[in-house]
């Protein structure tokens, strides 16, 4: 008798031990943001050909990634706390998160801007000293908006010099084709868009500022810091993609195809939008950039422009009270308050193949 007796005492033994144990956790889940642009379509396709799951499900996680139509507002989603990561230039990561008091890190650098974003004159056979007395249609305070002053810089010409006109990513192609403005300055695919449509002159472009506008995925510091997985998933996910894209046999033909169809374009085009990029296809490529001596000075030339146009402060104050933290723990202004950081420990994870 004394036996179904213990296994009785048994069976609510284990009954209480299962009760008492946590139940199971739902993997962490994140959000990305993106929005159109020739060296940000591989976050679509990678979302879309199952490749970030991919990495995501190695490291445990859930990735969820979402092209938002409104690059700026994109951003400041981001900021908001939205998201965890979000697409970005490096001049955007500086005046809208960091400004802000978000500390974000530049987890990625995809590529450079060599050509990509360009200022178009109404009319043919223009020159960019023709700006002089224009109306320039834009996203004010934007990177278009630093190419602008840089533009005007090279034409020894002052802001001044010309009229602003405000527009938004989504509206301003078909505010320029319908006779706003008679200049535009935009990015790929929007600019190529344009100059298929309108008799233009393109007078000035990233290609005469090699490296001073940059392609991130920026991710909010201490989301990075408290989950190290999330940076390794979403840094194996991009090379994959970027791997693939730069492939020229049919594997990367297709590739870029789809990416092509998702910008709303061609496959032609789309390789022509390519070629306006520097883009780096492998992580070592990404992370010699990064590591290269010149990217504090670079930096500087995207701070003067928005100390300028107070983007950091009504006070002018610079980086008196923000600081950016390079790779090599060099820093730029604050070093008490650094609110964008250039770490390279996950690209450089990526080129040792230790991802």
């Amino acid at each position: 008798m004394r036996f179904p007796s213990l296994a009785r005492l048994l069976a609510v033994a284990l009954f209480t031990l299962l009760s008492s144990l946590p139940a199971h956790a739902e993997p962490k889940s994140f959000r990305v943001c993106w929005s159109i642009f020739a060296g940000w379509m591989p976050w679509g396709y990678a979302a879309d050909q199952g490749i970030v799951k991919k990495w995501a499900d190695k490291y445990g996680i859930q990735i969820q990634v979402e092209e938002v139509p409104d690059y700026v507002n994109s951003i400041e989603r981001y900021a908001a706390g939205e998201f965890a990561a979000c697409s970005m230039t490096n001049m955007d990561a500086l005046t809208i998160p960091a400004a802000a008091g978000v500390d974000s890190t530049a987890l990625i650098i995809g590529d450079f801007s060599d050509g990509a974003d360009g200022l178009l004159l109404r009319g043919k056979d223009l020159k960019l000293r023709d700006l002089k007395g224009k109306t320039v249609l834009l996203v004010e305070n934007s990177v278009s908006h630093y190419l602008l002053s840089r533009a005007l810089d090279w034409a020894l010409l002052k802001e001044s010099d010309v009229t602003i006109l405000g527009a938004s990513d989504k509206d301003i192609v078909q505010r320029f084709l319908a006779g706003e403005g008679d200049a535009v300055i935009t990015w790929n695919p929007l600019l190529s868009s344009i100059r298929q449509q309108a008799e233009v002159s393109q007078v000035f472009s990233s290609r005469h500022i090699p490296g001073e506008i940059i392609d991130l995925t920026v991710i909010n510091s201490q989301v990075l810091a408290e989950n190290p997985e999330l940076g390794k998933a979403l840094t194996g996910a991009w090379f994959e993609t970027q791997r693939l894209m730069g492939l020229r046999n049919p594997t990367g033909d297709a590739a870029r195809a789809r990416m092509a169809a998702a910008a709303g374009t061609t496959a032609e085009d789309f390789d022509l939008q390519l070629k306006t990029l520097r883009s780096f296809y492998a992580p070592r490529y990404a992370l010699r950039f990064a590591s290269a001596a010149k990217l504090p000075d670079l930096m500087q030339q995207v701070v003067d422009f928005a100390d300028a146009h107070k983007l950091l402060g009504d006070a002018g104050e610079g980086l008196d009270h923000l600081g950016i933290r390079f790779d090599d723990g060099s820093v730029l202004g604050d070093s008490t308050r650094v609110m964008l950081r250039f770490d390279n420990t996950y690209m450089r994870q990526a080129a040792e193949g230790a991802l």
